[in-house]
């Protein structure tokens, strides 16, 4: 088969559906990486064994792990999906440690999550606090023209 866009031998075959329908493209490595689309390259069978084989291993030793406090087993925690008590975090040490990596993005601090739009509401605060603050002086000093004027921002922001 050739690629769809310079003729050359295609070897990236993409089969999309949307909205039940159909569309298929065919192209040359070359033609896919400058459309955009990332190519893995194959894995050699023994190294693909190999992992298997190390996976199986590290599954059957994880499979012993228990806390000697609570007695969950790790098996029982990656079913369960939470610890049976704080000496579990000792017990499973290593292999939680991962797991925790894995989740947090390689992060071992949870920092939680942040509203997208954050910047801006702190920004609106500051700036809201600041109006106060300047109404607060304004009014001390008894200049009411410009307390007035800060009057109006803080409500026009309130209303915003």
């Amino acid at each position: 088969m050739q690629c769809q866009m310079c003729s050359q031998i295609a070897t990236v075959h993409l089969t999309e559906i949307v909205n039940g329908v159909k569309k298929e493209r065919h192209l040359c490595e070359k033609c896919a990486q400058k459309e955009g689309i990332t190519i893995k390259a194959h894995v050699p069978l023994s190294e693909l064994l190999d992992s298997v084989v190390s996976a199986q291993k590290a599954a059957e030793e994880l499979s012993d792990l228990t806390c000697p406090e609570c007695g969950i087993t790790w098996p029982e925690f990656r079913q369960a999906g939470s610890l049976g008590c704080p000496h579990d975090y000792v017990a499973f040490g290593g292999p939680l440690r991962k797991l925790i990596e894995t989740s947090q993005e390689g992060a071992m601090l949870h920092v939680g999550k942040v509203p997208p739009q954050i910047d801006r509401l702190m920004d609106v605060q500051g700036r809201l606090l600041r109006l106060k603050h300047d109404l607060r002086q304004a009014l001390t000093e008894e200049d009411y023209e410009t307390a007035a004027k800060l009057r109006d921002q803080i409500g026009h922001m309130a209303d915003s």
